[in-house]
């Protein structure tokens, strides 16, 4: 019996993390899509910040990817953008996940390591959407470029620093 409250406890303590995760990232995708900075060949997501929450909490990978799934769809993104870029967050927030427990162990190198998977998941994955399944006009090395930038200044840049700022207090924040 004790042990089924237990595992009750944290399953609870899972869906409530991932909840929340899946929440922040609507919104923090909405405020920048308010300022139109989420969307199109020019994406600085702030939300993506949030892909190096997985070297925390494993309950970060299904918040980041129904999140960005939300996100899309409230943005009124087409069908390949939802599926290919909620994707792309996924196989980022796994690449963070796994080498939160290969350089878990060294803070720094982990903070700065933590948020490549997620910019070279968006890299492969963003700009063929933009160029062949939105149709925006431009070179797609554009848009690899253009892509590349958000992401290195969302999920790696800023992501380093979330990481950073969370480091100490994450026994606190992510108890499991």
């Amino acid at each position: 019996m004790k042990r089924n409250v237990q595992s009750s406890k944290r399953l609870a303590l899972y869906l409530a993390q991932g909840g929340l995760i899946a929440a922040m990232y609507v919104v923090l995708t909405m405020l920048a899509n308010a300022v139109g900075l989420a969307n199109y060949p020019i994406q600085l997501r702030l939300s993506e910040a949030l892909c190096i929450l997985p070297v925390f909490t494993p309950a970060a990978i299904p918040g980041l990817y129904i999140g960005c799934l939300l996100a899309n769809l409230l943005s009124n993104c087409i069908w390949q953008d939802v599926v290919f870029g909620s994707l792309a967050t996924l196989a980022g927030a796994l690449g963070a996940y796994l080498i939160g427990k290969w350089l878990g162990d060294n803070p720094r190198l982990c903070a700065w390591s933590a948020g490549v998977p997620t910019v070279i998941a968006n890299v492969l994955i963003v700009p063929p959407v933009l160029k062949f399944a939105y149709g925006i006009p431009g070179s797609i090395w554009y848009f690899y470029l253009t892509v590349c930038a958000g992401e290195v200044l969302s999920a790696w840049l800023l992501g380093a620093l979330l990481y950073l700022a969370l480091y100490k207090r994450k026994d606190k924040i992510f108890k499991t």
